[in-house]
């Protein structure tokens, strides 16, 4: 199973509206796809689920973690990394069921010019530690509003012909 992960809590995020777009590339395959969006933690989620606690709440979340094999992770860029909300999700997770020995790709994006080229390493930095395998091919969408239509679908077709190639080596990983 693959899951996307929408990596921010922000409502009516773009990045939520990419990681719909990344699905349904996916489900297009015949394959089994979740999204998760940052937006569905519970809201008092640092506060009961970390350091070994567990909340009903998170329960269902922390299941879907662990039955996930592949996660494709698109990721907004935050202060010039990645979002703090994405770091406290990971340290709740359960170490090492959650993403040891597992696969990952990167989606990075951002409303200014450089498509969350930083934060996309800093996170790859997170996933080397939690030997979490990133595939080598790292997605960097600059100016996302310019790059999305009102349904919802990439359409610049120099980054639709790069997004393909990533899932199709995603799938392939």
């Amino acid at each position: 199973m693959i899951t996307v992960v929408a990596a921010t809590n922000r409502p009516a995020s773009s990045t939520l509206k990419l990681a719909k777009y990344y699905r349904k590339l996916l489900l297009n395959k015949g394959l089994e796809v979740m999204l998760l969006s940052l937006e569905d933690l519970p809201s008092n989620f640092i506060q009961t689920d970390m350091f070994g606690n567990r909340s009903a709440g998170f329960e269902p979340i922390q299941q879907l973690m662990s039955a996930t094999q592949k996660f494709l992770f698109i990721i907004p860029e935050y202060n010039g990394s990645f979002p703090g909300v994405l770091k406290a999700f990971i340290d709740a997770c359960t170490f090492p069921d959650s993403f040891y020995d597992k696969k990952a790709a990167l989606v990075g994006h951002s409303s200014g010019t450089y498509g969350n080229i930083r934060g996309i390493d800093h996170f790859a930095g997170v996933c080397s530690y939690l030997h979490l395998h990133v595939l080598p091919l790292r997605i960097h969408i600059p100016g996302i509003r310019k790059e999305i239509n009102a349904d919802g679908d990439l359409f610049e077709e120099k980054t639709v012909k790069f997004v393909n190639e990533q899932v199709d080596k995603f799938v392939n990983f």
